[in-house]
């Protein structure tokens, strides 16, 4: 029953599609709602969080896996950040992001409050000339991890980053096989009586 509420109280903060998905899935899927939803959501571009951090009252950070980041974080950096580098199929590629750390220290009073990093993100545009970019965040993990962000209409969500390979067609990974019910395959090529394949 607790395990059912909680799906459902989940479900209620996605979209009409996810939701839609989610309903026809079996439940020891819908337990794992935050990796099947968030495999689609938007990535998160400056002009989102400025749209949204008027509208919150508190600035929360969760992460995918529920927890949240410690009410007294700091935001110590906002950037950009460019990447300029070669892929393995040989094309050289440029990526430019804005990138928000948030860090920890021992000031458990310090809360950071919407409309401050309002003004720091304001503040970088006019300094830094930061245009409208896709919002990558830092935050400690066993190293520094790396996110992208979402917002719930409640929080803002860091979505994990995957490495991925992006020359795939020239870099020798096979393709996924198409998987097909062999009844499908069998009743599409089977000889029907007049049907002249005989």
């Amino acid at each position: 029953m607790k395990e059912t509420l909680s799906v459902i109280v989940l479900t209620q903060r996605l979209s009409k599609k996810y939701r839609a998905i989610l309903q026809r899935l079996p439940l020891p899927y819908k337990r794992k709602k935050s990796r099947i939803a968030n495999l689609n959501l938007k990535k998160m571009k400056i002009s989102d969080i400025k749209n949204q951090l008027p509208k919150v009252e508190t600035l929360n950070f969760k992460l995918e896996n529920g927890s949240f980041v410690p009410e007294h974080f700091h935001v110590t950096e906002v950037g950009i950040i460019t990447k300029q580098f070669i892929d393995c199929g040989g094309t050289i590629r440029n990526e430019k992001v804005a990138n928000f750390q948030l860090w920890n220290a021992n000031d458990y009073e310090h809360r950071l409050k919407p409309a401050k990093l309002l003004n720091i993100i304001v503040l970088s545009e006019e300094k830094l000339g930061m245009e409208d970019l896709e919002i990558e965040v830092e935050y400690q993990s066993d190293t520094i991890g790396k996110y992208t962000l979402d917002f719930d209409g409640k929080d803002f969500i860091l979505l994990s980053k995957q490495t991925n390979c992006l020359a795939e067609d020239s870099c020798g990974i096979p393709q996924e096989k198409k998987k097909v019910n062999l009844t499908e395959f069998i009743n599409q090529n089977a000889c029907t009586p007049g049907g002249g394949c005989c």
